[in-house]
């Protein structure tokens, strides 16, 4: 405790940027690539069999593609393509396609437990497709996969991590344990410090994604 203890008193406000960041690279990342996974999982609902397969197709690969993969394809192979995006654009749009692409396969998870007899009574009644998706289809998604998304949150807090393999501009969490690791002898102590604020992020939004889904729980 008391290596910890010297630790904070040298490191504290570095750790305290770190977390900052943290947290605004996983914001910044999850808005947009949850906005894109609705917009992939609406434009898969169309009776399109090309577009189906194409969007499919970006799914499966940016669900199965490692993260590092992904980033050092975006910060070191699209440039030979005339594409050069700075290093924390790199980061957050490796984020946020990873993101989209699971939000799209929990909300079309989502949609296939909405009763089909619901969507066939709003088609009698007249309401046009997008209608029936837009009120009647997603709002019933997204409460049933409230927990499949936190859990994702959880995941993209702790991919924010990426930023660690590329000159990012400032130092999240496991960036800065790397530079005490090698300016000093203290990485275990700071490694026990980001873990400890990992976790407690982690329980955090778990415990808010459990309170979120109490209260838009559908009951069947």
């Amino acid at each position: 405790m008391g290596e910890v203890a010297r630790l904070l008193g040298e490191y504290g406000p570095a750790f305290g940027q770190a977390l900052f960041l943290t947290w605004k690279l996983t914001v910044v990342s999850f808005v947009p690539g949850f906005l894109l996974g609705v917009v992939v999982t609406v434009l898969r609902l169309l009776p399109l069999p090309p577009l189906r397969f194409v969007l499919t197709l970006y799914v499966e690969i940016f669900r199965n593609i490692p993260g590092v993969a992904l980033l050092i394809f975006i910060v070191f192979a699209l440039p030979d393509l005339n594409v050069v995006i700075d290093y924390e654009p790199s980061v957050i749009l490796t984020l946020a396609l990873i993101c989209s692409a699971f939000t799209a396969d929990y909300l079309r998870a989502g949609i296939n437990t909405i009763p089909g007899g619901q969507i066939e009574a709003a088609l009698s009644l007249g309401l046009r497709p997008m209608r029936i998706v837009s009120a009647l289809v997603l709002p019933q998604a997204l409460r049933a996969v409230v927990q499949p998304m936190t859990s994702l949150l959880i995941a993209l807090m702790l991919s924010t991590s990426l930023a660690s393999q590329v000159p990012f501009p400032g130092r999240e969490l496991t960036a800065l344990v790397s530079k005490i690791a090698n300016d000093s002898a203290a990485g275990i102590p700071a490694f026990a410090v980001a873990a400890a604020m990992y976790v407690a992020t982690g329980l955090l939004i778990a415990w808010a994604g459990a309170t979120l889904e109490k209260k838009v729980r559908i009951l069947r």
